[in-house]
């Protein structure tokens, strides 16, 4: 028995660290370093993710989002979502004694086993596929293991979350495409997608589904969290929900001041938001040229003095941790202990809650929840042990797995 909650969690933390579903970190890094992965050791405070930030945040396993806007056409959302990939893989070689490549549940083990923190990949955004199964089973080859089905913008062949409806949840085009990545191995992910989408990927999939960062909508009826007749699918399909700390998701509050601050972006004339997709570097380009232009075009947009007049007389709400944990209690009622974990979307979002400010803040979120009574096997389906089932559970239906089976570093 653990005297203290701190106690409990760090039993938890040295037994299961967190296998966080969804970090922006790539994009990131595309957009303020020029792809830069320089620093991150010795801690980047303009960044909500480092390597002592991610050692002391109990950080085990992370599915790295190379995500793309899907605004891009998608010829061009194919090369960009490969120079993502390729960032993370600079990423892992550049910190070879924290950081490994992991494809599969033994991969994470293995990582885990050997002190480094196991580095996934996961697709945001089935815009990046171009409707090519040639080029969703070259990303499988590459390591992909999640394909996000859309992010804020439909496909030809699903509906977003936010998108006005397309075809009604899934075409047959996007059926073929959730029973190819069954057949390969890649986890059918449902962030991000309408509420119809994420039943016809439900009844559609023969293998377990993630949700990568959401939260629940019984306790804010944001477009982008889930219904609970959804977790109730979702737990009879074996998946998980993994819980999301972005704030517009987990207060309506927060969701209503947002909603409000671009009514007000609109009618300043200012764009909807503060920055546009960033290049990456050309052939012989200095990564802190790119960066420096990239902030250049930041600066000019967010420091407009109508705005900031704005924001000072109509303040952000704070989220709390508390708030979170509500989030991450009410999924487990609905969908059961064995269906949940962790997506903290972080370098996603400009602002997270009090005290989960960064990668370092997951053992204030399990403290929360030691203190309303979580035990140490609850904990533990959360922060990894049920991430780790579905993805393993994945790998064997897959009839014709693609995943790399060189040897890991």
């Amino acid at each position: 028995m653990t005297d203290t909650a701190q106690d409990l969690v760090d039993e938890v933390l040295s037994s299961t660290p967190v296998f966080d579903g969804h970090n922006d970190l790539p994009i990131a890094l595309r957009a303020r370093s020029g792809y830069s992965v320089e620093g991150l050791d010795d801690g980047r405070p303009d960044l909500h993710t480092d390597l002592p930030r991610l050692r002391a945040g109990g950080v085990g396993a992370q599915f790295w989002s190379v995500y793309v806007s899907s605004q891009l056409p998608e010829p061009e959302a194919v090369v960009a979502t490969l120079e993502q990939i390729d960032a993370v893989y600079r990423l892992v070689a550049r910190y070879p004694d924290t950081l490994r490549i992991a494809y599969t549940a033994a991969d994470v083990e293995r990582s885990l086993a050997d002190g480094r923190i196991a580095s996934l990949l996961g697709i945001e955004g089935g815009h990046s596929l171009a409707e090519s199964p040639g080029v969703l089973r070259s990303y499988a080859r590459l390591g992909v293991r999640y394909v996000t089905l859309t992010h804020n913008d439909n496909t030809s062949w699903a509906d977003s979350a936010t998108d006005e409806p397309g075809v009604g949840g899934l075409n047959d085009t996007g059926r073929a495409i959730v029973a190819e990545l069954n057949r390969t191995g890649v986890l059918v992910d449902l962030s991000h997608v309408a509420e119809s989408t994420q039943r016809a990927a439900l009844a559609a999939s023969t293998s377990p589904v993630l949700f990568s960062h959401s939260s629940v909508r019984a306790l804010n009826d944001h477009p982008r969290n889930v219904a609970d007749p959804v977790l109730e699918l979702l737990r009879d399909n074996g998946g998980v929900i993994q819980l999301t700390f972005v704030p517009y998701f987990i207060s309506a509050e927060v969701a209503e001041w947002a909603q409000e601050l671009r009514a007000e972006r609109e009618r300043l004339g200012l764009p909807s938001q503060p920055w546009t997709w960033p290049r990456a570097p050309r052939p012989g380009e200095e990564p802190a040229q790119v960066a420096k232009e990239f902030a250049a075009g930041v600066t000019v947009t967010a420091d407009d003095d109508r705005l900031r007049r704005w924001t000072e007389r109509h303040p952000r709400p704070e989220v709390t941790v508390a708030q979170v944990a509500d989030h991450v209690e009410h999924a487990r009622e609905v969908a059961g202990r064995d269906h949940i974990g962790l997506g903290g979307d972080y370098d996603g979002v400009d602002h997270q809650p009090v005290g989960l400010a960064d990668v370092s803040g997951y053992p204030v979120l399990l403290r929360e929840l030691a203190g309303r009574g979580w035990s140490r096997a609850d904990l533990e389906a959360l922060t990894g042990r049920n991430v780790l089932r579905v993805l393993r559970e994945a790998e064997h239906r897959a009839t014709e797995p693609l995943w790399p089976t060189a040897p890991l570093r």
